[in-house]
């Protein structure tokens, strides 16, 4: 299996590059499912947002798009599933965040301690002060 970096799986999600995202779709296309780790994931999600102000909607709908397409393998789906619902839940908490709360919970390493005020009220999460 072939894996993407950050780089390509924004050009593909985004189709903003005339040369690079319909490289980045045929690569993805021609050689899928092509694997995404959940580094690359939490960088695309960082890149949407601040880089191109992508509002929580719309992060959703790319996670979900990210989710069901038959072409991406992501590293651990349930874990970015888990991820996902915590993150569409709570209002001030950030994906990154949420994928870390629900692979220490996969991984069965909790609580995990946070000095976030946010995560730190998430279950399995706990608050330092």
């Amino acid at each position: 299996m072939r894996a993407v970096d950050t780089n390509v799986l924004i050009r593909a999600l985004t189709g903003d590059d005339p040369v690079q995202s319909p490289a980045a779709r045929a690569f993805i296309r021609d050689n899928g499912p092509v694997w995404v780790s959940h580094v690359v994931l939490v960088e695309t999600i960082w890149v949407l947002d601040s880089v191109y102000a992508c509002g929580k909607p719309q992060v959703v709908k790319a996670l979900n798009r990210i989710l069901d397409n038959k072409d991406l393998a992501l590293e651990e789906p349930a874990v970015v599933r888990a991820a996902l619902a915590l993150y569409q839940s709570k209002a001030r908490v950030g994906f990154s965040d949420c994928v870390v709360l629900e692979r220490a919970r996969s991984a069965g390493h909790l609580p995990l301690a946070t000095f976030d005020k946010a995560l730190g009220r998430a279950e399995g999460a706990h608050p330092l002060n």
